[in-house]
């Protein structure tokens, strides 16, 4: 049933409970506080597991206000609907449009991203559907046009999607100042956010509403039960190295494949998510046809026939990343698959939440560890996940790279004054501390490039005249839309077939060291390199193996802070001769050998271990804390021992651990341990210790590329990563020769210390070891724990003889060792 379309119904929520039980439905309470709400002008989060009903929760509440007022018509913008990637527009605009079909009301729901027709955003630009689906970057763009204040006008309600996803990217930074940029506009727009995976929603909430915290934060208590389930080895090795337990597991993998009527296929990264489609369609041939690739690098006409495939039930399997992670309503797929350690507790739960996505329905994920410690990370997450430890997400501030581009999106859209736009700028959370100075600096930068380049004519961007900021130049108009996005990335080269279609892209960094015959294994194919020319990479078919594999910048995710707890409490527990759970049972014969041959760290305690071998000494420590973490640690480390005693290091890292070898033997005692790893003066030694100038040029390119400093060319003429990296570099030069106060400089720096080395985890990680028992061993050989990271640095040394075998021989003598 309907409501009447030429009388409101004298309750608004009226029309909902008619839609639901019109299909044998009933609303959960949480939908209908969250109408309540809506209708009473308050803005909020919600917050409830993949599946439950979020996003009715959201869509009915600017529905019912509609037809509660008779506005069935909408002449202009009433509803911005925002997501974090651009390939779920569509999917989201469909079940959007699954519901308005059913409501009285003349409204026109559309989408809105890169990936829009020509036709369709000119059409848009005349005059924006009632409803528009769109991304942040989109909604950038859409707000430095001239109108854009009377477009939004009549806005109500901005919706965001998967927030949690935003939140601690420069992204959700974008977001949050195109918000503010909304609310001015139309001051009575509310603001709801979905989220179904994070820790802390009350800060979540906060960071989206700004300056108007008073939001109602409404949890859906609909605990969806999630199975963590795993393969097991008959037996694993005790001697674990990355890859090695899961393509030994392939056929039990098969298997369960063969077993489900779909199935999506997780991994962490795009290079192994390559290596198990390969290994899939060539172990079933038969099936090659029903298993595909997806991930964010494969064309986009790939991608689509892949998710069209799982919805209509004619794919048996996908092999995906991230990219399949959000928001797509799978209900066809009955089995997800994790290849690999999750690396965060999030994550696990938001990939098992794409089985049994429907209230009620149990979600199941199937984990398929890579090597025996992998295990040991299985068992964690699960206990994790009971006991409700989930990551939080902290929101990134004072990002005037970001600013600085919001700034200018302003002078195009309209003008701006300056204490007005100061104003709105500081009920975002992200620049709620900004500074006058600060602020007048942005300015300056728009203005003439600040105070190194106010020379060059083409940083004057913005001129002021009569109190009102405006951009002058429909050049500069033309191109700053061209860049207006923060996500910055290597440069990318298509790769496409002599003669046929294309096929995605690749970085620029890995096609780069390829010569001409060449083969690599991209897009679920083999392929042979014939040409590169004007940033297209030209390929053929190959029937040979693949020499190379593309590698993605990001390629290895941390071990997160929740899951890394987690497996310390496993091996505290193992320590002890408590092996609960399938998993541990398993694990039990590696983990009992390293307490053999050195120890079992307890909660309490850090453990390093002093090996010697023909290439020197090794010190292997193991806190625990994530790759991020260890690679700052291990620097430092190196460092401070090099100045207790002077020494040459090299190291390696993972997750567990670091190991820094030494041709001569250091002098090592507890004392010397404590002392090198105190958090007294750490920011000092971490930049002692690595090449900060460096790596602070490599992350300005970034700035660069989203402050506007740099332009990367128009269609068809885009510059090479080469090109846009010399042109910051000289940039970066200039301005850190002559303007040390530049405020891009000093983020740069402070990006290093805060994303690339994560400072602040490393800071908790040694005070946390400062309060703890240093377990100091000396093992006969690499223990199960320290032959990993030998492995690690082994990958990554040249070699007469290939790595793999140089790791199998090892690993057989140290199997004897053990079994003698």
């Amino acid at each position: 049933m309907q409501p009447n379309a030429d009388q409101a119904p004298t309750d608004p929520l009226r029309a909902a409970d008619q839609w639901f039980a019109a299909r044998g439905w009933q609303p959960f309470e949480f939908q209908t506080t969250v109408w309540r709400h809506y209708l009473d002008g308050r803005s909020g989060l919600i917050h409830s597991p993949t599946g439950t009903g979020k996003t009715l929760a959201a869509w009915f509440g600017p529905l019912l206000e509609a037809l509660h007022h008779g506005d069935g018509v909408a002449e202009s913008a009433r509803v911005l609907w925002i997501t974090p990637l651009r390939a779920l527009a569509a999917d989201t605009q469909a079940n959007l449009q699954s519901v308005l079909r059913d409501m009285p009301l003349a409204w026109d729901l559309e989408h809105r991203t890169g990936d829009t027709s020509a036709s369709a955003r000119a059409r848009q630009k005349k005059r924006l559907p009632s409803a528009l689906v769109t991304t942040p970057e989109s909604l950038s763009l859409l707000l430095s046009y001239p109108d854009a204040a009377k477009r939004f006008s009549q806005l109500r309600c901005v919706v965001v999607d998967e927030w949690h996803e935003l939140l601690s990217t420069k992204r959700g930074v974008l977001l949050e100042l195109a918000l503010a940029r909304l609310r001015t506009f139309s001051p009575a727009v509310r603001t709801w956010g979905l989220s179904a995976t994070i820790g802390n929603t009350r800060h979540a909430m906060d960071v989206l509403l700004g300056a108007d915290h008073n939001g109602e934060l409404v949890s859906g208590d609909l605990r969806t039960r999630i199975e963590v389930e795993s393969l097991r080895p008959d037996q694993a090795d005790r001697f674990p190295w990355a890859g090695h337990v899961g393509v030994r597991l392939l056929p039990q993998v098969m298997q369960a494949i063969d077993s489900a009527g779909s199935t999506l296929l997780f991994t962490n990264t795009r290079s192994q998510a390559e290596l198990w489609h390969q290994a899939l369609t060539s172990v079933a041939p038969g099936f090659a046809d029903q298993i595909a690739l997806h991930h964010g690098s494969v064309d986009r006409e790939q991608r689509n026939l892949a998710e069209a495939g799982l919805k209509d039930g004619s794919l048996r399997c996908v092999v995906a990343t991230s990219s399949l992670d959000l928001g797509v309503d799978f209900t066809p797929v009955e089995q997800v698959i994790q290849v690999g350690s999750p690396k965060g507790v999030a994550r696990l739960m938001q990939r098992a939440g794409r089985s049994g996505h429907q209230p009620g329905k149990t979600s199941r994920v199937l984990c398929v560890p890579t090597h025996g410690m992998e295990l040991v990370e299985i068992a964690a997450a699960r206990s994790a996940i009971q006991a409700g430890r989930i990551e939080p997400r902290e929101a990134a501030v004072l990002q005037l790279d970001v600013l600085s581009q919001h700034v200018v999106s302003c002078a195009l859209g309209g003008g701006f004054r300056h204490d007005d736009l100061l104003s709105e700028v500081r009920t975002t959370h992200a620049f709620s501390r900004l500074s006058e100075r600060q602020w007048d600096w942005v300015l300056k930068f728009v203005t003439h490039g600040g105070d190194a380049l106010k020379s060059y004519p083409e940083y004057y961007k913005v001129v002021e005249k009569s109190g009102v900021y405006r951009v002058p130049d429909q050049r500069i108009g033309r191109r700053h839309r061209m860049s207006i996005g923060t996500i910055t990335s290597d440069g990318a080269l298509s790769v496409r077939f002599v003669k046929g279609s294309r096929l995605g892209s690749i970085e620029e960094s890995f096609l780069s060291r390829l010569k001409t015959g060449d083969r690599f294994l991209f897009s679920g194919r083999v392929l042979e390199l014939v040409r590169i020319r004007d940033m297209v990479a030209y390929v053929r078919l190959s029937k040979g193996k693949h020499d190379a594999l593309p590698r993605w910048q990001g390629g290895r995710l941390p071990l997160s802070s929740q899951l890394s707890f987690s497996l310390r409490e496993k091996l505290d527990a193992a320590s002890r001769g408590v092996f609960d759970g399938p998993e541990m049972a398993c694990a039990r014969p590696l983990l009992e050998l390293q307490a053999r041959w050195s120890a079992l760290p307890r909660i309490g305690q850090v453990l390093v271990e002093i090996a010697q071998s023909r290439e020197g000494t090794h010190v292997f420590v193991f806190p625990f804390a994530g790759r991020r973490v260890h690679e700052g640690l291990a620097a430092v480390l190196a460092w401070r021992l090099a100045n207790i005693a002077p020494a040459s290091f090299t190291f390696s890292i993972n997750d567990y651990g670091m190991e820094l070898l030494s041709p001569r033997p250091p002098e090592l005692c507890e004392a010397v341990l404590r002392a090198a790893l105190t958090p007294e003066n750490l920011v000092e030694d971490i930049l002692s210790s690595i090449n900060a100038t460096e790596m602070a040029r490599r992350k300005f390119r970034d700035i660069a590329r989203v402050a506007g400093l740099v332009f990367q060319g128009f269609p068809g003429q885009g510059k090479s990563t080469r090109q846009v990296q010399a042109s910051s570099g000289l940039i970066y030069d200039v301005l850190h020769r002559y303007d040390k106060d530049n405020l891009l400089i000093q983020q740069a720096h402070r990006e290093i210390l805060e994303n690339e080395l994560d400072t602040r985890r490393l800071k908790a990680t040694l005070e946390r070891i400062e309060d703890e028992q240093i377990v100091l061993r000396t093992p006969e050989r690499f223990t199960p724990l320290a032959f990993p990271l030998w492995v690690d640095r082994q990958q990554h040394q040249l070699s007469t003889e290939t790595w793999k075998d140089r790791v199998q021989r090892m690993a057989q003598r140290l199997e004897r060792a053990a079994d003698g």
